[in-house]
């Protein structure tokens, strides 16, 4: 029995997406850290410019395959950086499912970005706590550390409003 699968153009979209976000992620983790776990987390910018370009489901679909995609070229796979990642990333795209269903105009890619890196940062945080570190100690860090996720949330943000209005302005 032969079993073709076809590929629509989603699909090659997704694909595309995700390749340049694991990109940015693999490139991203060879970056020096001032503070463990600090990252600028560049490839989230793929994720909020797709949310806002195509939607919420390709985004979600960007998002997850880029932390399970690089957590296989990188070596982490089901390791505690995976789980810290993989709970970031899927607290962010369930955050981000009902702010863009808001009514009117919502969010945009600053409030996007910045409402998924504050949910990134909170859930690292409880998964840290959960299943690595039970110590009441931990949550000493989370200020310092979500001062730095809103800070660098704002700027992703920004760089995505950016690439979206450069692409709006090269589309014929």
């Amino acid at each position: 029995m032969k079993i073709t699968l076809i590929s629509t153009t989603e699909d090659s979209r997704i694909a595309w997406l995700t390749a340049l976000a694991v990109s940015i992620h693999v490139l991203e983790s060879s970056l020096p850290s001032p503070i463990p776990g600090l990252k600028p987390g560049l490839a989230n910018v793929i994720t909020i410019t797709v949310l806002c370009q195509f939607g919420w489901r390709t985004a979600a679909w960007v998002s997850i395959l880029r932390v399970l995609v690089g957590s296989l070229v990188l070596g982490t796979f089901l390791s505690p950086t995976f789980m810290l990642s993989f709970s970031g990333a899927l607290a962010s795209i369930f955050v981000l499912w009902p702010a863009s269903r808001l009514p009117g105009r919502g969010f945009g890619p600053v409030g996007y970005s910045l409402l998924a890196s504050i949910a990134h940062i909170s859930a690292q945080f409880l998964t840290a706590y959960l299943l690595f570190i039970p110590h009441p100690g931990l949550w000493r860090l989370f200020p310092v550390l979500l001062t730095f996720a809103v800070l660098l949330g704002v700027i992703n943000g920004i760089i995505s409003r950016s690439l979206l209005n450069y692409v709006a302005n090269k589309t014929p």
